[in-house]
């Protein structure tokens, strides 16, 4: 009968233990079901936050290519408004010489000694000086190099003469005054050139 008692309370002591086990088992798994859920959260919000960074970069680099081609289409706009400026105004310009030329010989061809045509020499001379003003406020420049060294850059040689009086290569007779324009050549001075008086030519002209 004892022994019959002592099988039962083993009996119901495993019961018991078994019991407390399955209850440990059921909370531990419960206690991991929440850290299963956040983690698969964070790895989301993670995912999420990573997706929308790389959005934003994009995003950030599409402004800036954006931002630069409007800058290099400005500047191109730019450029070709100087270039329409620039050529307007030189063709402008080309288009005056012609007076400023006859405005000179004019003044040239008139006998300054006549009293009769004194005053109307004066008047030739003041409107070629202030045409002269006028023009040179946009960028025109007289090239007129009596005495100075050929430079092809600006000078069109029409003819060579042997001098004693002259340095190779020196300008001795301007017969038509040249012009530059912001920098360019507008028209070349047209100029006698002088040379050894040898014969020998000199090939820098």
């Amino acid at each position: 009968m004892s022994d019959q008692r002592d099988v039962q309370a083993e009996q119901e002591n495993a019961a018991v233990e078994e019991n407390v086990e399955t209850v440990e088992v059921n909370d531990a798994q419960e206690a991991e079901a929440p850290m299963d859920e956040t983690a698969q959260r964070i790895y989301e919000l993670e995912t999420a936050l990573s997706e929308a960074q790389a959005t934003v970069k994009e995003q950030q680099d599409s402004v800036l290519r954006a931002r630069a081609d409007m800058e290099n289409a400005r500047r191109r706009a730019d450029a070709e408004v100087e270039k329409a400026r620039k050529f307007a105004l030189e063709r402008f310009a080309g288009e005056l010489l012609p007076v400023v030329d006859n405005l000179e010989r004019a003044i040239e061809m008139t006998d300054k000694d006549n009293e009769a045509v004194k005053s109307l020499l004066e008047g030739v001379e003041m409107t070629h000086k202030s045409f002269l003003s006028t023009i040179e406020k946009f960028g025109l420049v007289l090239i007129d190099p009596q005495g100075e060294a050929f430079d092809p850059e600006l000078h069109q040689a029409m003819s060579m003469q042997e001098s004693a009086d002259h340095a190779p290569n020196t300008v001795m007779a301007v017969m038509q005054k040249g012009y530059q324009i912001n920098g360019r050549l507008l028209r070349p001075a047209m100029v006698m050139v002088s040379r050894a008086p040898s014969g020998g030519v000199d090939t820098q002209a």
